[in-house]
């Protein structure tokens, strides 16, 4: 058996907070909701923690995207507010608010893929274990999600030379 160790907890958080936070921010696009989903996904792993522990972050960002669409699912049957933005929480740049946009136009399961692919440099073996497919569908979700972004960005960039 082995013995749950708080400190090696602690040190996981320590070290990947940052990153579990903009991963969940990615994919949910909403601070507030991405640091609910952290904190929910943090405490899933605390629990199993003698379990995950020798590999922590697919088991959590597993969680951070189950919960999203958990929330989704929820969420469509509620009324939405705009976003808050809290005190602790510096709001993303022109650059990042684009990548935001572009992202939330993209299937869950594909903005997810990206995210983790590009924006977390994970495998194709740990996407499609954190989003609970295949290697080779997880390669299939990036490459067209990817093939979306850049249909969209041409739009936009065509959209300009339109304009003038």
């Amino acid at each position: 058996m082995v013995v749950r160790s708080d400190a090696a907890f602690a040190r996981y958080v320590t070290q990947e907070q940052r990153a579990l936070q903009n991963f969940a921010y990615l994919v949910i696009g909403n601070w507030e909701d991405a640091r609910d989903a952290v904190q929910e996904a943090l405490i899933g792993a605390y629990r199993h923690w003698d379990r995950v522990q020798f590999d922590p972050g697919p088991y959590v960002r597993r969680s951070i995207v189950n919960a999203h669409v958990s929330a989704w699912r929820k969420r469509r049957r509620e009324s939405p507010v705009a976003d808050v933005v809290g005190p602790d929480v510096s709001p993303p740049g022109p650059e990042h608010l684009l990548v935001q946009e572009m992202c939330r136009a993209l299937p869950r399961r594909q903005r997810a893929a990206v995210v983790l692919s590009y924006f977390e440099d994970r495998t194709s073996a740990e996407v499609g274990g954190v989003l609970g497919c295949s290697a080779a569908t997880a390669r299939s979700l990036v490459s067209q999600g990817i093939a979306s972004l850049r249909r969209m960005n041409h739009k936009t960039s065509t959209r300009g030379e339109d304009d003038e």
